[in-house]
């Protein structure tokens, strides 16, 4: 989806419910992807679509995206530089919270969503366990620095160490995030985590004081100097 590997576990026998998620995530794909030229977004921004003609889904989001401006004094904006629109900061953690309504609908409660390190998971996993999730240490990604369980909750992870310089602060375009590298987020479902982990790495070292200080989040960031700096109940979620 949007040029990001996903992974999708329901456990057990489960017939032609994989099939269905991951039709829901191609429809997703051609909808909001701005790698793709027959995208309803890219449309949107060749101007090729009246806004009255926009989607319900492309509405949604939308609206989601600027509740979380407001939230986030504007360090959450779906503009680009050049104006043009991309929802993509806030569109992987909404599909993957609708995969996971899919699956619920179907009475399967557990079952673990990811899409480009963005997670929804429910219930246990084969081996009766919590599921896991682990943070990749950003300057050596084949080492896990952290373990968390989520224990139902979403998990969205922010950073530059994968793809570059992807992601801004909406009040200075020109000014590079350089301070910080990752910033892990749980929140109560993914689309939580994701929306509030983008708009926290653009405000950078201040991201996690941020986190701290809104109800239902906690968060892990690890900054240029390598060091970590968790929130006050981020511990809980370390603990099997």
């Amino acid at each position: 989806m949007m040029g990001m590997p996903i992974t999708v576990d329901l456990g057990g026998s489960v017939g032609d419910l994989i099939g269905r998620v991951f039709d829901y995530f191609d429809d997703v794909d051609r909808r909001f992807s701005t790698y793709r030229p027959d995208s309803e977004i890219s449309a949107i921004n060749r101007g090729d679509i009246p806004v009255r003609d926009w989607s319900g889904q492309m509405m949604e989001v939308i609206r989601i995206a600027e509740q979380t401006r407001r939230e986030t004094a504007g360090y959450f904006d779906i503009h680009r530089p050049d104006g043009a629109l991309d929802p993509s900061g806030i569109a992987k953690g909404w599909a993957i919270r609708n995969a996971a309504e899919i699956v619920r609908r179907a009475d399967i409660s557990d079952f673990f969503i990811e899409a480009g390190g963005d997670i929804q998971s429910s219930g246990k996993n084969a081996s009766g366990g919590d599921w896991s999730v682990g943070i990749r240490n950003p300057f050596n990604t084949d080492e896990i620095i952290k373990v968390i369980y989520p224990r139902g909750r979403g998990v969205a992870t922010s950073g530059t160490y994968a793809r570059g310089q992807h992601i801004y602060n909406p009040h200075g375009f020109s000014n590079p995030i350089t301070d910080i590298v990752s910033l892990t987020v749980i929140g109560s479902d993914v689309l939580e985590a994701d929306r509030f982990a983008t708009a926290a790495f653009a405000m950078g070292r201040d991201g996690i004081f941020f986190i701290e200080q809104t109800p239902g989040l906690e968060g892990y960031l690890i900054d240029s100097n390598r060091r970590a700096t968790p929130t006050s109940g981020f511990g809980a979620f370390c603990q099997s």
